[in-house]
């Protein structure tokens, strides 16, 4: 089980301040289409401090210049509002070092160059160091070795810091690290205690851009501030709950290298990291104070409650399936996709049922579900409720809210569009009684306005912060992994994996896996998704 200590309280500056943001994987996909990006968006809104720098670090041998010319389509297509003349502007910020990061070696000219980037630009501190914010868009295997060579550089002055005569005038270092934070439990206790040798637990952002979508933001307040939800938040009104993360899209080139690797699959990708996180979001104690270390310790609580699926319960509470192939079309199916090793049995879909054993949400079942080639791309969040104890209506010929179908639905859309919508019962106008349901809906969109934010950039200047509100804490981390590690051992799932058609919801077991209990999962038709 997790260990339930208090989290330390973030040492969060009231404002940003300028640092050198080391990118190591800068020849990466990930730098090209979201990091550097979403860095010019937040120049481009005044927000990144004045005297920051971006270093990429790579094997590939190239010129400042030349990873400037690389990276200039990708900001053009991945970023809002590009302007020419700005982004020449804010690349002059930009610059490059070829090294092997997993090699001790490369790290005294690293750090030198990290010194002189720092002074040319007037960020040096008191102490004559920069702030350093290193950031792993790497593979995952090199997350351990460019960590221990930071260290073994001497690079970390972070316990230096706080042995200062005044330490906030004092650099500080930071490391955010990308998903997957580890393959099972046991490689996420390692990379834990790697990242623990050398950094502090509040310098490390373990990030899962799914926290910085908009309304996953917005589930706390549509919780917490609004008094007509949160007496109805509770085991004794809510039926269940669903979290859907719907692709429309295959593996594609992302079998060889990770989806089949051993380390991948669907419930690795996403339900370990990304929709364990929406769901804890939903379902954690309201924290005493809405900060980094209240929010931690309640999500904490929340997965410390979770029933450990076991034995000959474990198959039946999962369902996992792969793609088939598609239809009147070249499309292969998952297990002829190239790199893929069709023995390895890995789920490109997967569907499991979770339970926590607390005062609020015991008896409530947790359904999440995540699949490649659905039905259609779709982020959501289903809170379906009881219904109501009895129907008055009955003599009049109506039949119950349960036997229509049509129980209150809270669904909160998370992507591709952002809004929320509310199911209720009503009259159909004209004589007699008929009832049939409505929804409410809010466009968020069109509710609040604004541009649509990359949620890279909100997450990477809450890091320059020190604001650790929207990332996981190694507990959290290790949690997930055991309550998905019971489903990703199982020889019986794996033995059991179902074909399901492209472009449909999943396999069948995934529908038993509800139906059991009278359920079904939440399936808007295509022309219903935002």
């Amino acid at each position: 089980m997790p260990r339930l200590e208090s989290p330390a309280a973030p040492t969060q500056q009231s404002s940003a301040e300028p640092c050198v943001i080391v990118i190591f994987g800068a020849s990466g996909d990930l730098t090209h289409r979201k990091l550097i990006p979403s860095l010019y968006n937040l120049e481009r809104q005044g927000v990144l401090p004045k005297g920051t720098l971006v270093l990429g670090v790579s094997r590939t041998e190239m010129t400042d210049d030349q990873f400037r010319e690389k990276l200039a389509p990708s900001v053009e297509k991945f970023s809002a509002n590009f302007e020419t003349s700005r982004w020449r502007q804010f690349s002059q910020r930009i610059h490059y070092y070829p090294a092997d990061a997993a090699q001790v070696d490369a790290y005294p000219g690293l750090n030198q160059r990290i010194h002189d980037l720092a002074q040319g630009a007037g960020a040096l501190k008191s102490g004559g160091s920069p702030n350093i914010l290193f950031y792993l868009s790497v593979s995952p295997d090199l997350y351990e070795p460019i960590v221990e060579s930071i260290g073994a550089a001497g690079m970390v002055t972070e316990g230096r810091r706080w042995c200062s005569l005044d330490p906030a005038s004092s650099a500080w270092q930071r490391i955010i690290v990308e998903k997957p934070f580890g393959v099972d439990l046991a490689s996420a206790v390692s990379l834990n205690r790697a990242l623990g040798r050398v950094f502090e637990e509040e310098s490390i952002f373990r990030i899962d851009h799914y926290l910085g979508k908009e309304l996953v933001q917005n589930i706390s307040v549509l919780r917490f501030a609004n008094s007509i939800f949160e007496p109805l938040w509770n085991r004794n009104h809510v039926d269940h709950i669903q979290v859907t993360a719907a692709e429309t899209v295959g593996v594609g080139s992302r079998a060889a290298n990770y989806y089949d690797s051993g380390a991948g699959g669907a419930l690795r990708d996403m339900v370990q990291s990304h929709l364990l996180q929406v769901l804890a979001v939903v379902a954690m104690e309201p924290p005493g104070v809405f900060d980094a270390a209240g929010i931690m310790r309640e999500k904490l609580r929340l997965f410390s409650a979770a029933v450990i699926a076991q034995g000959t319960d474990v198959p039946r509470l999962a369902a996992f399936g792969r793609y088939g192939p598609g239809e009147g079309s070249s499309d292969p199916a998952y297990a002829s996709e190239k790199g893929v090793d069709p023995s390895r049995r890995t789920e490109t879909f997967a569907a499991i049922r979770v339970e926590f054993d607390n005062w609020r949400w015991a008896g409530v079942p947790f359904f999440l579900r995540s699949g490649k080639k659905m039905a259609a791309k779709l982020t959501e969040v289903v809170i379906t409720f009881k219904p109501a104890p009895t129907n008055m209506f009955r003599k009049l010929g109506v039949a119950s809210a349960a036997d229509r179908g049509s129980l209150n639905r809270l669904v909160i859309n998370i992507a591709p569009s952002e809004g929320i919508s509310l199911r209720v019962d009503g009259k159909v106008p004209g004589g007699g009684l008929k009832i049939a349901s409505a929804k409410l809906d809010l466009d968020y969109a069109k509710a609040f306005g604004g541009e649509h934010i990359e949620a890279y950039g909100p997450l990477i200047l809450d890091a320059i912060k020190g604001d650790l509100s929207l990332y996981k804490h190694r507990d959290e981390v290790e949690a997930s992994w055991r309550i998905c590690e019971p489903f990703i051992t199982s020889e019986a799932i794996r033995a059991s994996i179902e074909t399901y058609k492209p472009g449909s919801w999943g396999p069948p077991a995934a529908d038993l896996l509800l139906a059991r209990e009278g359920r079904e999962w939440h399936n808007p038709r295509h022309d219903e998704v935002r």
